[in-house]
């Protein structure tokens, strides 16, 4: 019995390679593994303008919910209008298909999404749509969309 399974395999090995390893290549792509643990840091500058400094409207301190999270969220307004989010100090867990939610509160449901997370690590800015009303949106949340969990949140208060 076991000579037959060895001949089996024999026969059929560069088959089953053919088929295994682009299988394997595909879970790979589709699930990044490799994100559970490397660390990414980036330091963007915040914005500049030539007119004036951007003035801070709302600002929060980010608090661990599902995985530990820490830095500061303030959004800016800048003299023409404009505003942006600025993330600084800011840590949190590595996971893969992170993203940063402008949120109505500390859940995810009436929400904006200004896009996958940089890096987990590190000063950040996010630009906001034109048309966003910072009146109805009082938290950030970081928002993992594979696992539908808030990894952490910051409540929005006037600087």
């Amino acid at each position: 019995m076991a000579n037959s399974a060895s001949r089996w395999l024999l026969r059929w090995k560069w088959t089953l390679v053919a088929v295994g390893l682009p299988v394997l290549v595909g879970f790979w792509w589709a699930f990044r593994p490799e994100k559970l643990w490397v660390n990414q840091k980036v330091n963007e500058p915040a914005p500049f303008d030539t007119s004036s400094d951007p003035t801070p409207v709302l600002t929060g301190r980010f608090e661990a919910k599902a995985e530990q999270t820490s830095g500061r969220a303030t959004i800016y307004k800048k003299t023409g209008g404009e505003k942006y989010l600025r993330l600084s100090d800011f840590t949190t867990a590595t996971s893969p298909e992170v993203h940063i939610v402008l949120s109505r509160n500390e859940n995810t449901g009436d929400r904006i999404d200004l896009g996958q997370l940089k890096t987990n690590q590190g000063d950040q800015n996010y630009d906001l749509p034109a048309a966003t009303d910072l009146d109805q949106y009082k938290a950030v949340l970081i928002y993992s969309e594979r696992s539908h969990t808030v990894l952490g949140s910051a409540k929005l208060e006037q600087f």
